[in-house]
């Protein structure tokens, strides 16, 4: 996926690349550091030395953020707190800096000198070492862990087949980004901000908010230079200057889950397989560039003159994107007329893609009780602080107004954060970042200028059928050579 510079409420570097190796790594061997890569030093910011007879906890970052100087203050503030507090257990915090942060710590695994806690870590960069995550279930149980306070659509994410590998901590629900003067310009309602509430149509009647009702609401709110929208003849489709509506497009994955979860891997965890809501996803992105020609084609979405972030909506030239709660640190550009509502159906079915941050325990631990407590602390008492320094939305139920609270300070226009904290249990499960074989091999087809993504993104006219058949044929190949398949 695309950087997500760190603001309030936005993930600060996104999913790591994995090594190479990973796809064919299994639960008993890591992966290895990237060849020829060296390994960035290691910066020990807190904790100092045990004394004798503490037990000492190594928690390593940073796959995903917490790096940056602003971050690491409050890190450090953390972890002596916790020091301080506790006579038993010891914490040293570990820091390399993001680009070299993921071959390091695949050299630690290998050489058995792993850390015991690593995050903040999203579910993609997690991946990198499956297998090696503790299955948190028996200490959940052990400690009577109290896990109702979290939505369960959220706790079920961690639910893997390595076990409960993860609570959540810091959440980044979706939902449809709009403008509010370019539905008022043309008269047109505002899409629905609650899951199951209908649309009202130009003409009146009702119709259910799903993809066929974006089609058609979205052709009316693109406009070419002469100020003809896309449903009337004469409609100018080289010169648009205002795009109806805009896919999450990182990910084809990604891309995918808004129409339904699933994955790439079939259940034998080897087999290559195209969902057929991605697929249905994916020729409705296609159509919405080349035949209905609401979405950005490719040379306009990679201009940087009309794109200069990469995410539409901010440049304020389009009506409807989806996107997560991460993108707030530049919707700006969009002006003080923006707003949130609910993700369309599929059909009948409603699904709002789903990124999510927590800390993970490595299963080679020696101390996992010890490990178990500090990573309690980490989602309780230090959440707050670590919270606000991650630019998280809290997971914790009764912890989500202040973050709302704090979102909405950021901005004039009074937004309707509610709805997307109702797409939480709406969340994909399972979720599109899970892992698959060979998972940077395959993302180098999928992902964020994959070979897919910019094929379609940049060629008109394609046999889309056929587009999926190449597809998954080239990812069962890959998978093979790799040994999953």
């Amino acid at each position: 996926m695309r950087s997500r510079p760190f603001r309030a409420f936005a993930l600060v570097a996104t999913i790591a690349l994995i090594v190479g190796a990973c796809g064919s790594s299994t639960a008993s061997n890591p992966p290895a550091a990237a060849s020829g890569a060296s390994a960035a030093p290691t910066i020990t910011i807190a904790g100092g030395t045990a004394a004798p007879g503490q037990v000492d906890i190594r928690w390593y970052c940073c796959l995903g953020g917490g790096d940056a100087p602003e971050q690491v203050a409050v890190e450090k503030k953390v972890i002596e707190a916790f020091n301080a507090s506790h006579d038993k257990i010891h914490v040293t915090f570990e820091a390399v800096p993001y680009a070299g942060a993921n071959d390091a710590l695949a050299t630690q695994i290998g050489s058995g000198a792993g850390p015991d806690i690593v995050g903040p870590v999203g579910i993609g960069g997690a991946n990198a070492f499956h297998g090696q995550w503790l299955d948190l279930a028996p200490l959940i149980k052990k400690t009577n862990y109290d896990l109702s306070g979290y939505p369960q659509d959220a706790v079920n994410i961690y639910k893997l087949d390595e076990g409960q590998v993860g609570i959540p901590f810091a959440i980044y629900p979706s939902a449809l980004f709009y403008k509010k003067s370019m539905f008022e310009e043309i008269g047109l309602k505002e899409p629905p901000h609650k899951y199951g509430d209908q649309y009202q149509m130009p003409d009146g009647t009702m119709a259910d908010w799903n993809y066929d009702t974006i089609n058609k609401i979205a052709k009316l709110l693109t406009v070419d230079k002469a100020g003809k929208d896309a449903t009337q003849d004469g409609f100018d489709p080289a010169n648009i200057v205002q795009w109806g509506f805009e896919p999450q497009r990182d990910d084809l994955r990604g891309l995918g889950a808004y129409w339904g979860a699933g994955s790439l891997a079939a259940a034998d965890g080897k087999t290559a397989q195209i969902p057929e809501d991605w697929k249905t996803a994916w020729k409705f992105y296609y159509d919405g560039m080349w035949k209905d020609h609401f979405s950005m084609t490719g040379p306009i979405f990679q201009s940087t003159d009309i794109n200069p972030e990469g995410y539409p909506f901010f440049t304020g030239k389009v009506a409807m994107s989806e996107n997560f709660l991460w993108s707030t640190y530049g919707v700006a550009g969009a002006g003080d007329d923006w707003n949130l509502a609910a993700i369309p159906a599929n059909g009948s079915k409603t699904t709002a893609a789903f990124n999510a941050d927590t800390f993970r325990i490595l299963k080679s631990t020696k101390h996992p009780d010890e490990a178990f407590e500090v990573l309690t602390y980490l989602l309780g008492d230090a959440s707050q602080e670590l919270l606000t320094t991650y630019g998280g939305c809290p997971a914790r139920i009764a912890d989500q107004p202040k973050g709302v609270e704090a979102l909405q300070a950021q901005f004039k226009n009074k937004v309707d954060w509610q709805v997307a904290i109702d797409g939480i249990t709406h969340a994909d499960n399972p979720n599109f970042e899970a892992y698959m074989p060979a998972y940077n091999e395959t993302l180098g087809l999928v992902g964020s200028g994959g070979k897919y993504t910019t094929k379609w993104e940049s060629t008109e006219g394609l046999d889309m059928n056929a587009e999926f058949d190449a597809l998954q044929k080239e990812i069962q190949s890959i998978w093979d050579k790799a040994g999953g398949g």
